[in-house]
């Protein structure tokens, strides 16, 4: 048996995949992912499994989702993926998905996914709009500082292969804001109802916790400890935003950015 891992007391530790069934002991753990690398998908089921969470809290489904996951359905990918519409969800092949499901058989499920059209209206009205009363809790009606703010917009711009105007920029910045915000409720909620742990399944972006859902988490779960883990495709350029960190290999893919350049 591995030895446990103690968090690191300052930044991030690089961590290989056996350490993932000897995470620390927490209240939630956020499992990050490259959302079409079958590695890393594999990597959240044995995490899962491992840390046997009470509630699991996927990025990938609505609440409506959630609530069709019943124990029936648990055991059989077929039949799962159907109910759940996931053929038209426009989520990579969900064969990579369904380990994590079956990981955690007796976890409920939670879905963290807002309505398109209210994601679209916090492009141009602002995070705080669409979330609601409880925007101001979450952090959503701080204006972000100048640097954080800059670096988040390069990151969209890059994110979207420069195709997109820079007007435009600023408000993928609030939908995300938006996501980050509506993922930390759903693990509040889930935390709330269970007693935990539980396991948040999210986009690697998501999982930072500068700026991720552990930022807005942290704002509404005082005393709660979470950690989260980043997975990434190849080594690190300085120290990643997560408290553990996996290297896997890349997912075999076409060009990402043909569809939005046409090049």
């Amino acid at each position: 048996m591995a030895a446990a891992l103690t968090a690191p007391a300052a930044g991030a530790e690089e961590i290989g995949p056996a350490a993932l069934s000897s995470l620390p002991a927490a209240d939630v753990v956020v499992l990050g992912e490259t959302h079409d690398n079958p590695d890393q998908h594999a990597n959240q089921a044995a995490a899962v499994r491992a840390l046997a969470p009470k509630a699991l809290v996927f990025e990938m489904l609505t609440p409506d989702q959630a609530a069709k996951v019943t124990p029936g359905l648990r055991l059989d990918g077929v039949a799962l993926g159907q109910a759940l519409g996931w053929e038209a969800s426009g989520w990579p092949d969900f064969a990579m998905y369904f380990p994590i499901f079956s990981a955690a058989p007796e976890a409920r499920v939670y879905g963290a996914a807002l309505p398109r059209d209210e994601v679209r209206r916090a492009v141009t009205e602002g995070a705080a709009a669409v979330f609601g009363a409880d925007a101001a809790t979450y952090g959503l009606t701080d204006p972000l500082p100048e640097a954080e703010r800059e670096e988040r917009i390069n990151d969209q711009r890059e994110a979207h292969c420069n195709a997109l105007p820079d007007h435009l920029l600023p408000g993928m910045v609030e939908a995300q804001r938006l996501r980050d915000a509506a993922l930390a409720r759903a693990a509040r909620q889930a935390l709330d109802d269970t007693g935990g742990p539980v396991a948040v399944i999210a986009g690697n972006g998501h999982a930072r916790i500068d700026w991720g859902l552990p930022a807005a988490f942290a704002r509404v779960a005082e005393g709660a400890r979470l950690i989260s883990v980043g997975q990434l495709e190849g080594a690190a350029t300085g120290t990643p935003p997560y408290d553990y960190w996996l290297v896997t290999g890349a997912a075999e893919r076409g060009e990402p950015c043909t569809a939005l350049t046409g090049g």
